[in-house]
């Protein structure tokens, strides 16, 4: 009896052992999950803006990586390019006002495009001829792989005379470089090696 009551007493110590061992197992295991949860949670309040309106209504503004932003900042800057340089009013103060706008967002091959224009008369037969244009951009086709970001926009120009309605066919091609932003560039880009690759008529319909 003796010894199976020592044989007992050994065997409970070692299912103490063991449920203890156990215990302290789950105890690190449910706080290493508490301290990694409690990382989660702040890691997202990070990303996180909380803005006041006047000490009364609270907004709550998710922060988003600048670098997932830049493909659509990149879209929208060739965008307002071609939008403020091809959109042209028989005024030469509008005609002059968006072609300057248009200069803060490219570099200098912009400008030769321009004084190439100008040489041949563009703009002054828009003002004579009393005729607007106005550009519709299809899509804008950026590769993002290589820097500086290779990029081609696909476009239609519709010119309004008094006598007809013409739509033309835009493909250009150009360069973008990380560039400062400012009020004149909010999206801190600038395109180089500005070309013209194709420019034809499409259809003319009298009006």
């Amino acid at each position: 009896m003796e010894f199976k009551s020592l044989k007992n007493i050994e065997t409970s110590f070692k299912q103490i052992r063991f449920f203890g061992i156990v215990f302290v197992i789950l105890c690190a295991g449910i706080t290493g999950f508490s301290v990694f949860s409690a990382m989660q949670f702040a890691e997202k309040q990070r990303e996180k803006i909380y803005v006041l309106d006047k000490g009364k209504s609270l907004i709550l503004a998710l922060s988003q990586d600048l670098s997932q932003n830049r493909p659509v900042e990149a879209r929208e800057h060739i965008r307002r390019f071609h939008e403020l340089f091809f959109t042209l009013s028989p005024d030469k103060n509008a005609i002059e006002s968006n072609i300057n706008r248009a200069m803060f967002l490219a570099d200098k091959s912009v400008y030769n495009y321009y004084k190439d224009l100008v040489e041949k008369g563009y703009f002054n037969r828009i003002i004579s001829g009393n005729i607007n244009q106005n550009l519709l951009v299809d899509s804008v086709v950026v590769d993002f792989k290589n820097y500086p970001y290779s990029a081609s926009t696909y476009a239609r120009q519709v010119i309004i005379r008094e006598s007809n309605i013409t739509e033309r066919s835009l493909v250009t091609s150009c360069k973008l470089i990380n560039s400062v932003r400012s009020d004149n560039n909010p999206h801190g880009f600038a395109i180089e090696n500005f070309t013209v690759k194709e420019n034809r008529d499409i259809q003319t319909i009298d009006r």
